[in-house]
């Protein structure tokens, strides 16, 4: 099932979740959870992605972001 979200307030801290589909145990491999954290850091580095906290579980992960510039649905949408 997907859901659809809007952020209306696009420079405003957030939490966000993202779930693996069907929520296989992915993360419980080193790999995956590397290409995920290399993922945040590049949005980091070149995107104006700001983390303020995270963690990842094995089938999910949760953030605490915000946008510097203000188009933190371009961020999610690339990364």
């Amino acid at each position: 099932m997907v859901f659809a979200y809007t952020i209306r307030d696009q420079g405003a801290v957030h939490f966000v979740t993202f779930t693996v589909h069907q929520w296989v145990d992915v993360f419980t491999r080193s790999i995956y959870v590397n290409i995920l954290l290399e993922s945040l850091r590049y949005c980091q580095q070149n995107k104006g992605l700001v983390i303020y906290a995270w963690v990842i579980m094995s089938n999910h992960c949760h953030l605490i972001v915000r946008a510097e510039q203000e188009n933190l649905s371009e961020i999610i949408r690339d990364m």
